[in-house]
């Protein structure tokens, strides 16, 4: 599973832990609502740092596998690599 699945699995889990905590305290439900994504986000930022870490490496290093094919197919597209495979007399 991948780290982005596995850390929105887990912000998901903690909200909803977090509405079902406050189900049972009296107020309105749209406050209950905003007090569970704010309590949820900041337990996030502490219970889920290895897999927000993960996910961010992970994001990293598509990124740069992206920009490494985006240079390859540039240079592929400007004749570069037709130089370089033209044997030279």
């Amino acid at each position: 599973m991948s780290a982005a699945v596995k850390y929105t699995l887990g912000r998901i889990g903690l909200f909803v832990a977090v509405v079902a905590a406050l189900w049972l305290v009296e107020m309105n439900i749209f406050l209950k609502l905003m007090l569970a994504l704010a309590f949820s986000a900041a337990l996030s930022f502490f219970l889920l740092k290895g897999w927000r870490d993960e996910m961010a490496e992970e994001m990293a290093v598509a990124a740069e596998r992206r920009r490494a094919e985006k240079e390859r197919l540039r240079s592929a597209l400007a004749g570069e690599d037709q130089d370089r495979e033209t044997p030279s007399d």
